[in-house]
């Protein structure tokens, strides 16, 4: 997704309290931490959202007598990303001067009750932050929150889950994409397979090459066009096997004859068969 980036000219921020504005950091960051407000908060329309940042800026330099906001980046619940202190200049959010110097400070607008769970589209934002300071910082690949080194519940529970499970975005983690070389099925060769699976199965080990192993027909389903091809290629012979006992059954052919016409007609039905057919006799029940 697009950054969608405020500047501080564009919120509306106050002069730095210092001239210059907040130290500057010394050298590469080792990551990022996440922040809430840790006070109550309620959704807004977006249209209110600068009005707040200039809220917590105030709060910063008149309450806690800061230079300046406290925290490099804030996200709003609308997904846009507000510059705080920025790129190059120390934030002073993370408890000390050490653990300032250490990492970005990124605060999500969410509360300790009233909104606590930050929305899908400000999930969306934080991740766009997060690569953003990531990539022109440059912060380095550690992520986590207020909490970590530090005596205090900040992000909240949520947002500092989301944190440790890598801050995917919200579509990344509810659909799985397809692998590369994954094929799809026609529900008709579903049902064949499906049936194949319910009939043979049970009753026969069947496997690539000479190998032993039982081939679950449903766990190729989710495989690779490699693995489907070697399965159709099962199911081609096997059906022709079958097809051709059925026309042999009470015949008088003997059981050389037998053979030799099953093994032809598994050679007509598949030109080069790229795997073994284990025969095992199927027990009576």
């Amino acid at each position: 997704m697009a950054l969608k980036l405020v500047s501080r000219s564009q919120w509306g921020a106050r002069a730095y309290r210092t001239p210059g504005g907040a130290t500057l950091y010394s050298g590469k960051r080792r990551g990022i931490k996440l922040h809430y407000l840790g006070t109550p908060y309620s959704d807004r329309p977006h249209t209110q959202c600068s009005a707040y940042i200039r809220q917590i800026q105030a709060q910063h330099m008149d309450g806690n007598g800061w230079s300046d906001i406290g925290y490099s980046f804030a996200v709003c619940t609308h997904g846009s990303v507000y510059e705080g202190r920025g790129l190059r200049r120390r934030n002073s959010a993370n408890g000390s001067t050490s653990l300032n110097e250490q990492d970005y400070a990124i605060l999500l607008l969410v509360g300790s009750s009233g909104l606590t769970k930050p929305t899908d589209v400000q999930l969306d934002g934080a991740r766009d932050a997060i690569d953003y300071v990531r990539r022109e910082g440059p912060a380095g690949t550690w992520l986590g929150g207020h909490r970590d080194g530090y005596a205090t519940s900040c992000p909240g529970d949520a947002v500092y889950a989301w944190a440790k499970k890598g801050a995917l975005r919200p579509s990344a983690s509810t659909t799985i994409p397809p692998k590369e070389d994954d094929v799809s099925l026609t529900s008709t060769q579903a049902k064949q397979l499906a049936d194949l699976h319910k009939t043979l199965v049970p009753y026969a080990g069947w496997g690539y090459k000479g190998s032993n192993e039982k081939v679950d027909a449903y766990g190729y389903l989710r495989g690779t066009k490699a693995d489907i091809a070697k399965l159709a290629t099962q199911v081609t012979a096997l059906t022709a096997a079958v097809n051709k006992l059925a026309q042999l059954a009470g015949s008088d052919v003997d059981t050389e004859q037998v053979v030799a016409a099953v093994e032809k007609a598994i050679a007509d039905a598949v030109v080069k068969v790229d795997v073994d057919i284990t025969s095992t006799p199927i027990q009576e029940s």
